[in-house]
């Protein structure tokens, strides 16, 4: 039996971080038979406590695993939450026939959900949308503690390993060596001379701002009535040509305005460049 010192909250590290790492640290590991029984336990007979022995003993695990992802500016504890879930997601998953320490198993579930929880709370990820650039994200973050901006051979040499372009690299590098400022983040320094405002603190929203949303409506209004205007010094063909190209729904090609008046496309984008500069020449008188 586990002692009752070692009744942890698993999917929620509270109250002081360094308590529970340090009582997680205490809780005695499984030796293989023992392991193996408990899983039996589990997989047969739907044994909740054999899953509560598994999971507990395997907390000091996530916490190793969580350490290695401290670079992203997030909670320690929230990175060992999320992989507690990943932890207990592998518990109910583990099949002991297959002859592995559960330990090899849950690696990947665990690193999966702290993978999941940087993509949805870190804020530069979001340029990684593909599968490579994930890759490629999670593999600069790593490798950022040995090495500083990547030389030209590096980067061709990572862009080639994930299959992305190397502009993309060198995007994802320059966007993480970046501070990443929350918008509506919190400072809990007492002394006013460090205290840094988050945005939210200082940037406006006017998109509604009643004086700018009417400006905005007479600026519209002004400019469709010069274009009529310029429109109506135009003669009917390049009138109609300007129409056809540029204002109606189902846009005309080069082409087929040439079908319709039965000249060369070359003449019609002649026709166009003429009516442009006459109707620039009145939209800016």
């Amino acid at each position: 039996m586990i002692p009752k010192s070692y009744a942890l909250n698993l999917a929620n590290p509270t109250g002081s971080l360094e308590a529970y790492i340090q009582a997680a640290g205490q809780i005695p590991m499984l030796e293989p038979g023992e392991e193996r029984e408990l899983a039996e336990r589990l997989q047969q007979e739907g044994d909740l406590k054999a899953a509560q022995r598994l999971v507990m003993s395997h907390l000091r695990f996530v916490i190793h695993v969580a350490r290695g992802y401290s670079g992203y500016g997030l909670a320690q504890a929230d990175l060992i939450q999320e992989g507690n879930v990943g932890l207990m997601k592998a518990v109910k998953r583990f099949d002991p026939t297959m002859n592995v320490r559960l330990v090899s198993f849950a690696v990947h579930w665990i690193r999966a959900e702290i993978h999941e929880f940087i993509l949805r709370n870190w804020r530069v990820v979001k340029l990684a949308k593909t599968k490579s650039q994930r890759k490629l994200f999670f593999n600069l973050r790593k490798n950022k503690k040995h090495l500083g901006w990547f030389s030209q051979e590096e980067v061709e040499a990572v862009a080639k390993d994930l299959n992305v372009p190397q502009e993309t690299v060198l995007e994802m590098e320059k966007r993480m060596s970046g501070q990443d400022t929350p918008f509506d983040g919190y400072n809990d320094s007492s002394d006013d001379d460090d205290y840094t405002p988050s945005p939210a603190g200082y940037l406006q929203d006017n998109s509604h701002e009643p004086s700018i949303v009417l400006e905005k409506e007479n600026s519209e209004a002004h400019d469709s009535e010069k274009l009529a205007q310029a429109l109506e010094t135009l003669d009917d063909r390049s009138r109609d040509i300007m129409q056809q190209r540029w204002l109606s729904e189902k846009k005309l090609t080069l082409h087929d305005l040439a079908a319709k008046y039965n000249v060369s496309a070359e003449r019609i984008r002649q026709l166009e460049q003429n009516a442009m500069k006459k109707m620039k020449a009145n939209l800016v008188a």
